[in-house]
């Protein structure tokens, strides 16, 4: 069985599909690519897995059990968290404030046990040596990897990522990389992102969309090679 899926799931704002009978599938321990040109529906996409917003049609189901009615905060607590294009941070907060809070009021945890995982989330983002630094003093690249790390502190079993490389140099998005791989045993992750070759060595499958439909599905190699792709995508 899936963990994550959704069944015809569509998304209308007047009479514009941005989502148009959506069909997706995600197991757990996989790691899919989600591209498209801009407009294609995929922030959309992730907005109604994780509850921002509400489908016009279809379901959502996570583990067989439909949640499409829950809101935002009852999806992190099963388990669904997302990594914003922005990082929305608390910048008056320290780093391991801003980590603190998703795992004591997502992940529910409390005294040795959220100290212990606190440190370990900060560990594998990179951030442990920056823990008392004040959030808003940090660059791009760490506030990027807060964002991360403020995710994955909430203990989700899907991890969705909205563009988290944007606005970074390749030699960054080399080390967002390496952050990604030290977070992706043990959950699954939908990865949005308008620079394909940060998707190259994390993501074994690629879902491509374009105006709110999803026009292929498949392993990277053989989606990265079709001629769909290269004309929808890359305009060739």
């Amino acid at each position: 069985m899936a963990i994550l899926a959704t069944e015809n799931v569509s998304r209308q704002f007047g009479s514009v599909f941005a989502v148009e009978r959506v069909d997706l599938t995600l197991n757990a321990g996989e790691s899919v690519g989600l591209i498209g040109p801009n407009g294609a529906g995929k922030t959309t996409l992730l907005s109604l897995l994780t509850g921002d917003l509400r489908p016009s049609s279809g379901k959502i189901l996570m583990d067989g059990k439909d949640v499409t009615s829950l809101p935002l905060y009852a999806r992190v607590r099963a388990g669904i968290a997302r990594a914003a294009q922005i990082p929305k941070t608390f910048s008056r907060l320290s780093v391991r404030e801003n980590v603190s809070l998703p795992a004591f009021f997502g992940a529910g945890l409390a005294g040795d046990a959220a100290s212990e995982w606190i440190d370990e989330v900060l560990e594998m983002s990179g951030l442990s040596d920056r823990a008392g630094k004040q959030a808003g003093a940090l660059g791009l690249l760490d506030r990027k990897r807060l964002e991360l790390a403020k995710a994955v502190a909430s203990k989700p079993r899907v991890l969705l990522l909205d563009e988290v490389a944007a606005g970074l140099t390749e030699p960054e998005i080399a080390s967002i990389k390496e952050v990604i791989l030290r977070l992706q045993p043990n959950r699954a992750i939908v990865w949005v992102e308008h620079i394909p070759f940060a998707l190259q060595g994390v993501c074994s499958r690629i879902v491509v969309m374009d105006k709110g439909s999803k026009l292929l599905d498949g392993p990277f190699d053989e989606v990265w090679a079709s001629e769909t792709l290269q004309s929808t995508y890359m305009g060739t």
